[in-house]
C-alpha cells in the first residue's frame, strides 16, 4: 500500500435522518426538499477535495420509503447533478441509472450531456435494479441472469454510442468552411437479443474521454459483470473478511477479462456515527435503529434471505442446516450470498442475525466510535487489500458529518492516504484512470 492513496466518495443523500434522527428539532429535515440543501452538501464535499458525489436511485416506492422514515422518494439523481455541475467546478458526478427499465440511446445521450455540463466529470453507475417492474409493463422482474444478459448489451451499446461521434469529428476549419468531418461519425447497426440501435448519438464525445463506469453488484453474476467493464464496484462489505475476499476476487476475475488486477476499485459504503466519545456514538447508533422493531426485523431476514426464525428464541443458534434453498428467489442475491456466508462461517444467535447490516440496512460496513476509532477502521481495512476507498455515509447527526470532514479527513491527508488539492479537473483523473 506505499504511496497509494485511497479513493473517497461522498453519498448526496441526508444519511443521518435515518431512523428517526428527523425527529431532532435541529434536524433541518424541512430543507430536504430543495436542491440548494444538496448543493451546499456537494460544495462542502468538494471543499475536501474528495474524489466523487454519488447518489442511489429507486424506480418504486417501498413501504420502507413511507411512514416513520424522512424520505422523498427518489428524485432523479441525474437531474440533481446536472444542477449541482453549474454550482462545482472539480468534484466528480457519478449517476445511478438502470439498464432493465431504459433505453440504452436515452440513455448514452443523457451521461454524455451530463459529461459535458459537468465539463468531463461525469460517471455511471450501473445498476440492474432489484424491483420496480410493475412500473413499466405487466411483466414480472426478470431472473438476474437476464438482467445482467440485458446489462451487457446495453452497456455495450452505450459505449459504441459514445464512440460513434468522436470528439475528433470536430474541425471547425474557418478557411474551407467545413465544422465537422462526416467520415469520422458513424452508425454502429446493433442488433442484438435485446436491442435494435442504429446510431450514430447526437453530440460529439467530451474532450475528457469515456465516461468512467461503476457497479454495484456484488453476487457471482454481479461480480463477473463488474470486472469486465467496471472502473469500480460500489462493494456490500459488512465485515473485513468479506472485504479481503470480494476484492481478491475481483482482482482475478479482472484479469481473466483480460484486464489489469488493479482496474476495479472496490469502494464499499462507510456508513460511520461519529462522536466526541464512544458513548454518544453508540447513542447514535442506537436511535437510527430504534424504529427498527423486533418484527420489522423479522420481515427484512425473509425479505433478504427467504429465512423465517420468528418461532426461535433470540439467543437460539442459527446454522447452515437450516438455511433455505440458495436458489429461492430473493430481493437480493448479493446480500443473501453476504448473509449465508456469516451464518455458515459463524453459527450465530437470532439476536446477531437480526442485527447484521445486511437485515437492518443495505450491507454497508457500519463503523461506530470516535474519529480514532473510525480512522482504526478504514486503516485496517485499507491495510488488509480489502478496500481501495469508500463512499461516505454519514451516520446519526449532521456533528458525525461534520466531524468526518473537519477531523478524519485532514488525519487521512496528515498521513499521505488522502489528497489535500486536486491534481486534474476530470473524474477520470481523479480515479487513476
Amino acid at each position: 500500500m506505499a504511496n497509494k492513496q485511497l479513493c473517497i466518495g461522498f453519498h448526496l443523500s441526508a444519511t443521518w435522518m435515518k431512523g428517526h434522527g428527523w425527529r431532532h428539532p435541529d434536524s433541518g429535515v424541512e430543507r430536504m426538499d430543495s436542491i440548494d440543501y444538496y448543493i451546499e452538501l456537494a460544495k462542502l464535499a468538494e471543499n475536501a477535495k474528495l474524489d466523487f458525489l454519488f447518489r442511489a436511485d429507486y424506480l418504486y416506492i417501498s413501504p420502507q420509503m413511507l411512514g416513520d422514515s424522512a424520505n422523498y422518494g427518489s428524485p432523479d439523481p441525474t437531474l440533481m447533478f446536472a444542477a449541482i455541475a453549474r454550482e462545482t467546478k472539480r468534484i466528480g458526478l457519478v449517476t445511478t441509472v438502470s439498464t432493465t427499465f431504459n433505453p440504452p440511446y436515452v440513455v448514452a445521450r443523457q451521461l454524455q450531456s451530463l459529461h459535458w455540463l459537468s465539463n468531463g466529470r461525469a460517471g455511471w453507475n450501473i445498476v440492474t435494479s432489484i424491483e420496480g417492474a410493475e412500473n413499466f409493463g405487466d411483466s414480472p422482474m426478470p431472473s438476474p441472469q437476464a438482467r445482467y444478459a440485458r446489462a451487457k448489451e446495453f452497456t455495450d451499446v452505450v459505449r459504441r454510442l459514445w464512440a460513434s461521434f468522436p470528439r475528433e469529428a470536430i474541425v471547425v476549419d474557418r478557411e474551407s468552411g467545413q465544422f465537422t468531418d462526416p467520415d469520422k461519425v458513424s452508425a454502429i447497426h446493433h442488433s442484438g437479443e435485446f436491442y435494435n440501435v442504429k446510431g450514430p448519438l447526437t453530440m460529439p464525445a467530451h474532450q475528457a474521454g469515456a465516461i468512467p463506469l461503476f457497479q454495484a453488484g456484488a453476487s457471482d453474476i454481479g461480480r463477473d459483470f463488474a470486472s469486465s467493464i467496471a472502473d469500480a464496484i460500489f462493494a456490500a462489505m459488512p465485515d473485513l473478511e468479506s472485504g479481503v475476499e470480494l476484492r481478491g476476487d475481483l482482482r482475478r476475475r479482472a484479469e481473466g477479462h483480460g484486464r489489469s488486477p488493479d482496474a476495479v476499485k472496490v469502494l464499499p459504503g462507510l456508513y460511520f456515527f461519529l462522536a466526541d466519545t464512544r458513548e454518544e456514538a453508540q447513542a447514535l447508533f442506537a436511535t437510527a435503529n430504534a424504529h427498527l422493531s423486533t418484527e420489522r426485523r423479522h420481515a427484512a431476514l425473509k425479505s433478504v434471505l427467504g429465512l423465517d426464525l420468528t418461532a426461535c428464541e433470540l439467543n437460539d443458534r442459527v446454522t447452515a442446516e437450516m438455511l433455505p434453498d440458495p436458489n429461492l428467489p430473493v430481493r437480493s442475491r448479493t446480500h443473501a450470498e453476504l448473509l449465508r456466508r456469516f451464518i455458515a462461517n459463524n453459527e450465530p444467535t437470532v439476536a446477531e442475525v437480526l442485527a447484521r447490516p445486511e437485515v437492518v440496512g443495505s450491507a454497508h460496513w457500519v463503523s461506530v466510535g470516535t474519529v480514532e476509532d473510525v480512522l482504526g477502521d478504514i486503516l485496517q481495512r485499507f491495510e488488509a487489500g480489502a478496500i481501495d476507498g469508500f463512499i461516505a455515509l454519514p451516520g446519526g447527526s449532521e456533528r458525525s458529518m461534520e466531524l468526518f470532514f473537519e477531523k478524519l479527513l485532514p488525519q487521512l491527508t496528515e498521513r499521505g492516504l488522502f489528497r489535500s488539492e486536486y491534481a486534474g479537473s476530470t473524474l477520470k483523473e481523479h480515479l487513476g484512470i
